[in-house]
């Protein structure tokens, strides 16, 4: 599958705009292809209380499954002015597990694998029984 980076660093500009970040100021929008084809997007939601922010990824994965499920096979995450972030170390382990496999991300440091992005990860194979 060709992946048109520049668009979807779009969408995940546009998703930043319904971002709701009036503590930190730092809007987030994400956006991510999915198996079928379809994009589905995110933005942060802030609370007073900081620990109950969800962050855009969290957003983009209720999207996934409000919209009818699937696995995310690309993947891009920015700031308010369009500028490619780095998933956090939980939003990292959030996306593994929703992630065909394979799935590319757009980072900082250029394009690269969720196994890269988060080798090992824990996942669904490690709490099956023996």
């Amino acid at each position: 599958m060709e992946i048109n980076w520049e668009k979807l660093r779009l969408q995940a500009l546009q998703a930043s705009k319904n971002a709701y970040a009036p503590y930190s100021k730092f809007p987030v929008g994400a956006a991510a292809i999915v198996d079928d084809g379809r994009v589905v997007t995110g933005a942060n939601v802030e609370n007073a209380s900081y620990g109950l922010t969800l962050c855009a990824e969290c957003s983009l994965i209720s999207e996934l499954f409000a919209s009818g499920g699937g696995k995310l096979v690309a993947f891009c995450c920015v700031d308010a002015d369009g500028a490619v972030i780095m998933p956090c170390g939980r939003c990292r382990q959030l996306l593994s597990e929703h992630a065909a496999a394979g799935m590319m991300l757009e980072t900082v440091s250029g394009i690269k694998s969720i196994e890269e992005v988060i080798p090992d990860a824990f996942g669904p194979s490690d709490l099956e029984e023996s």
